[in-house]
């Protein structure tokens, strides 16, 4: 099965980081990042799709050969697959790159086969651009729809939504306008959150009484730079939730090319950095004492997105806190693109075979249900220098690969930091969620000698 509507032809994956390169930065092994969406090499198991996979550098052929592995027809998937390097590793973000390069767009453009998308990893005026030279259509949302996918959008849709939200304030755009939206707002601490800040990066969590105390999610940042970006970008200011214990669910999304909406997963966030905002991995599925409201409000905001045209994969990310009542799920933001939980989500599903129940919120394999931790940030001294290849061979010894006929185990991402960076992910799939976090646990020991935070 596919995490696509439709489920068939050719799919140029472009997995250009086109995002504010000043965060970027503050990502070890950010280019290695193209390489999360490696996971749609799975959709190769379908005999009627195939791949074209743009990269700045050539992907090592241990890891390409690792993907195909778990497909019945590995050699005749690799005939489906075609990589196209820019060999310009430095050279950021990809697609800007590529438009530069009159001989790799005609490489691109002769490997498109039939019916094609263009499947970005974040959608801007490059990947438009490109699709238009390409002429196929994009599996995402228009440019003209990204303030949705904002932090001041994600407030718009959720209050037409009617989804629970912190208080706060959004479409600010001066240090004038955060100090005033800052004293409206109950509490002694506040959250200023960049509009198009991502993975927690773009937030600052201040203490009116002493703003020498604002903390940055991101290493180096001040208040002047901050400040800079706020006119520059907008941003949100909202009461910080004091509120303990606070849980981080979010739930993945799909709106297809016909408008259809469904809610594909949900999941716990595992969250580290100075402020605990910063993304390091998920859970699935998300805990049952929330995860029927989160649905909801998933399903409710997917639905308004449909109506105004958005097309693709996206987030939703909340919180999650007990009251008298219950549990309450409050919208954080929306993520108009493919996310930190989209790459474990498809991984498990596509590795798998499972299906989505909305009624129990599991995916499910006949009757048994299917459960996965995931990582993005397993690092350790002892992997650098390491090759891919020799990881891969290191954990299958270990007996900590995946098994087929369980349909548990690893999937492994992020696999080209290794070398440089000591860094990796992986999901790690179990038929229970004891057996999940378990096997994960065990992993990352084999990996990196002593546990760590994911």
């Amino acid at each position: 099965m596919s995490i696509f509507e439709p489920g068939e032809g050719t799919l140029v994956v472009v997995p250009s980081l086109s995002l504010p390169q000043d965060e970027l930065r503050r990502i070890t092994g950010a280019r290695c990042y193209e390489e999360r969406l490696l996971f749609l090499l799975f959709t190769l198991r379908d005999p009627r799709v195939k791949v074209v996979y743009l990269s700045s550098a050539p992907i090592d052929p241990d890891i390409v050969a690792y993907y195909l592995s778990f497909l019945p027809d590995p050699a005749g998937a690799a005939v489906r697959l075609r990589l196209i390097s820019l060999d310009d590793p430095a050279s950021q973000p990809l697609t800007r790159t590529l438009l530069s390069r009159p001989d790799a767009i005609e490489r691109l453009r002769q490997a498109v086969d039939g019916d094609a998308w263009l499947v970005p990893f974040v959608l801007s005026e490059l990947e438009e651009e490109l699709a238009a030279l390409l002429g196929i259509p994009l599996y995402g949302p228009a440019t003209s729809l990204a303030y949705y996918g904002s932090k001041s959008g994600s407030r718009e849709v959720g209050l037409e939504a009617g989804v629970p939200m912190a208080r706060g304030f959004g479409d600010l755009h001066s240090a004038a306008e955060i100090e005033d939206a800052m004293e409206s707002l109950p509490g002694e601490r506040v959250i200023v959150k960049l509009n198009d800040g991502y993975s927690g990066l773009g937030n600052a969590i201040v203490t009116k009484s002493d703003r020498s105390r604002t903390s940055f999610s991101a290493a180096g940042e001040t208040w002047e730079s901050f400040t800079a970006k706020i006119v520059e970008r907008g941003a949100v200011a909202e009461e910080f939730i004091e509120h303990q214990p606070l849980y981080f669910p979010s739930a993945l999304a799909r709106i297809t090319p016909g408008g259809h909406h469904d809610v594909l997963a949900t999941h716990d966030q595992v969250l580290g950095g100075a402020n605990k905002d910063v993304y390091q991995g998920c859970s699935f599925p998300a805990a049952s004492q929330y995860r029927a409201e989160v649905e909801e409000s998933a399903s409710g905001i997917a639905r308004v997105l449909a109506e105004r045209g958005v097309v693709g994969l996206f987030g939703m990310d909340f919180f999650a806190m007990k009251t008298d009542a219950g549990y309450a799920a409050l919208l954080c933001e929306i993520n108009l693109r493919i996310g930190g939980t989209t790459h474990p989500f498809g991984a498990a599903l596509l590795t798998t075979g499972a299906t989505y129940d909305h009624g129990t919120g599991l995916l499910m394999v006949g009757d048994q249900p299917k459960y996965y931790t995931a990582t993005d940030n397993c690092a350790a001294r002892c992997l650098r220098g390491r090759s891919p290849g020799e990881v891969v061979r290191t954990v299958e010894r270990l007996g900590l690969g995946f098994d087929h006929g369980r349909r548990t185990g690893n999937v492994f991402h992020l696999l080209g930091a290794i070398p440089e960076h000591g860094k990796l992910g992986f999901t790690t799939i179990g038929d229970s969620r004891e057996e999940a976090d378990e096997l994960h646990r065990i992993t990352r020991r084999a990996l990196c000698g002593t546990p760590s935070s994911r």
